[in-house]
């Protein structure tokens, strides 16, 4: 009994640092990305700061990550669209 309890004691040691990790950079990566996008009806660089807010959140989190290279393709797919548009 008394090395099953050391075993958990030493697993959650081990998993607190991380948990603790993921929850700060949930806290930011959040605060970040709701300020661009309040930013996106008041005066302000919205369009860098949310791509910021997410690239903090994707580095703790899967959906994030997704969400940021859907927004690559997307940003491709414009450029390519505005560059290949006759010039008028």
């Amino acid at each position: 009994m008394h090395r099953v309890r050391e075993f958990f004691a030493r697993l959650r040691l081990q998993q607190a640092p991380q948990a603790i990790r993921k929850i700060v950079v949930a806290v930011i990566g959040t605060t970040v990305l709701l300020i661009g996008v309040a930013l996106l009806v008041l005066p302000g660089p919205a369009i860098i700061v949310i791509p910021i807010g997410l690239g903090i959140l994707a580095s703790e989190f899967i959906w994030a990550k997704r969400v940021m290279k859907r927004g690559r393709i997307l940003v491709g797919r414009a450029r390519r669209a505005i560059r290949g548009s006759p010039a008028r």
